[in-house]
């Protein structure tokens, strides 16, 4: 068995030459560049994943400015709020329905 053992141990070294690692450079160098797409691959995937989340909290700022500058104009338009708004220019709210002229002959 220590003779199995020995035959096994030198085996691989018999496929481990110059003349084999020459050969397969080509495969090492395959190799080194799908090492470098992967982590090129995760670097870009973790930078989107930034990206994404700082649109998001973005987008939630901006629908928060949305909806106070929404409430911000139904409020300001209550016949009530408009009334306070033009007092200052001279503007008086009508106390009589508005006047409809007679149509003329077309």
């Amino acid at each position: 068995m220590a003779e199995q053992q020995q035959q096994v141990k030198t085996d691989w070294k018999k496929w481990l030459t110059h003349k084999w690692v020459v050969q397969n450079i080509p495969f090492f160098l395959f190799l080194a560049l799908l090492a470098v797409v992967y982590i090129y691959n995760g670097h870009y995937a973790d930078k989107l994943a930034r990206r994404i989340s700082n649109t998001e909290k973005h987008i939630k700022e901006l629908e928060y400015e949305y909806k106070t500058i929404k409430s911000e104009v139904i409020f300001r338009s209550k016949a009530s709020e408009l009334v306070k708004a033009v007092t200052p220019l001279g503007l008086k709210e009508l106390t009589k329905p508005p006047v409809t002229l007679p149509a003329e002959n077309r």
